[in-house]
């Protein structure tokens, strides 16, 4: 009889060692899942600014010369019309690209989007 209860003792510490390690695998697994969420984050909206600041920049940098020839082709006729258009051009034009920037922004999926899925499917198999 003795022997009984020191072999359930041993099967109850090994029960929780390996439901510890169970856990800080879970832990660990999720963690990693939360890394890598957080590091594809981060390049993507690293690369995206590098390339909104470039394409703007060359952009603004095409439009003052384009204004600049457009200008200078009417300065005797029309300067004034042809300053007028372009201007209502690209206040339009930078109004509509700025609606549609803020739109992409309240599209965008969230960061932890896949993280935070795997967590849900976790606690609802705990719960069960």
């Amino acid at each position: 009889m003795d022997a009984e209860p020191k072999n359930t003792g041993l099967g109850l510490i090994d029960s929780l060692k390996n439901l510890s390690t169970t856990l800080v695998a879970l832990l660990y697994n999720r963690l990693d899942l939360l890394s890598t969420d957080l590091e594809e984050a981060q390049q993507r909206i690293l690369s995206l600014l590098v390339l909104a600041f470039v394409s703007l920049f060359c952009l603004c940098l095409g439009m003052v010369l384009l204004t600049m020839l457009i200008v200078v082709a009417f300065w005797d006729s029309h300067r004034l019309l042809a300053l007028c258009s372009l201007t209502a051009v690209f206040l339009v034009s930078g109004s509509v690209l700025c609606a549609i920037t803020l739109r992409a922004l309240h599209t965008m999926p969230r960061i932890f989007g896949a993280s935070l899925t795997e967590l849900t499917k976790d606690k609802e198999a705990l719960e069960a």
